[in-house]
C-alpha cells in the first residue's frame, strides 16, 4: 500500500528536477552569451535577426519543432533527424539553454509582412511558373524537386526569392547533379541517388532511375552547385514574384 505514494513523490522530484533542467536563463549575461552562440553556429541557416535563410524565420511565439522550452533545447543539442538541422553536442546544456533563451527571446521582434496574394500566387504555381511538374504538394505534383508541403516552416520568403530567381545560388547539400557517360558514348544527366565505390545510382529528369557499375562507365562528372531548376527572374514580374512567394510561404505543417 505504500509502494503508489512513493511512486507519486519520485514522480514529483523527477518532474521538478526536468522542469529546472529546461528552465532557461533570463540574466542578460545569459542572453548576451547566448547571442554570441547564435551567431556563431545558428545564423547562418536562421540569418544573423533570426528572420530566416536556408532555416526558418524564429521571429515566432510558436516554433513548429519546438512548441515548449524543453523541446527547443533538445532540438538545438540533438538536431531534426532527416533534415538540414544538425545537433550542438560541442555545446555545454548550460550553452544549449543559453541560446534557447536567445532565442525565445526573437519571439518578441515582429516578423516583416510578406507582400503578394497567396491565391494569386497558387494560380501561378499551378499555371505560368509550371512549378507542380517537378515539385509535390500534400502528394499531389511531381518528385524530381523537393516537396514544398511545409516549405513556409523550412524557409524564409527572402530565401524562396533567392531560390525563384537565382536557382544555384544555395543548392541544398543533399542535392548533387552528376553526368555518367557509357562506354557506348551515352551520357546520361540526373539526380545522385546513391554511390558507393563500385556503382552509382541516378534518376533522370523524366523521372527515370539508372544504375550502373562503375566499370562499365567512361566518364562520371559531380557537378556541385549546379540545378536543374530554371531561373524564373525574367518569367515573372515583380508582382507575380511577390504573389508566388506569399502562397510558398502560406504553406505550413497541419497543425
Amino acid at each position: 500500500m505504500r509502494v503508489l505514494p512513493l511512486l507519486l513523490f519520485c514522480f514529483a522530484v523527477w518532474a521538478g528536477e526536468s522542469k529546472e533542467k529546461t528552465k532557461l536563463p533570463s540574466r542578460r549575461s545569459d542572453l548576451e552569451r547566448g547571442e554570441k552562440l547564435y551567431q556563431g553556429h545558428c545564423a547562418l541557416c536562421h540569418g544573423t535577426r533570426g528572420d530566416g535563410g536556408r532555416g526558418p524565420s524564429l521571429l515566432r511565439r510558436r516554433l513548429t519543432r519546438a512548441s515548449d522550452d524543453a523541446a527547443l533545447v533538445k532540438v538545438i543539442e540533438e538536431g531534426i533527424n532527416g533534415t538540414e538541422m544538425p545537433g550542438a553536442s560541442q555545446m555545454s546544456p548550460r550553452e544549449h539553454r543559453q541560446v534557447a533563451a536567445y532565442v525565445r527571446s526573437l519571439s518578441r521582434v515582429p516578423a516583416t509582412p510578406v507582400p503578394g496574394d497567396p491565391k494569386r500566387g497558387e494560380q501561378l504555381y499551378l499555371g505560368k511558373g509550371e512549378c507542380a511538374g517537378c515539385h509535390a504538394i500534400n502528394g499531389k505534383g511531381g518528385t524530381l524537386g523537393p516537396e514544398l508541403s511545409d516549405v513556409g516552416d523550412r524557409r524564409s520568403s527572402a530565401y524562396l526569392r533567392a531560390s525563384i530567381t537565382d536557382p544555384e545560388a544555395d543548392v541544398p547539400r543533399s542535392f548533387l547533379q552528376v553526368r555518367v557517360v557509357a562506354k557506348s558514348g551515352r551520357t546520361i544527366t540526373g539526380e545522385r541517388l546513391n554511390e558507393d565505390s563500385f556503382s552509382i545510382q541516378l534518376r533522370d529528369y523524366s523521372g527515370n532511375l539508372h544504375s550502373f557499375l562503375k566499370q562499365d562507365l567512361a566518364e562520371i562528372h559531380r557537378d556541385r552547385g549546379k540545378s536543374p531548376m530554371p531561373s524564373y527572374k525574367d518569367k515573372f514580374t515583380g508582382t507575380e514574384l511577390d504573389d508566388l512567394i506569399a502562397y510558398l510561404v502560406s504553406l505550413r505543417e497541419a497543425k
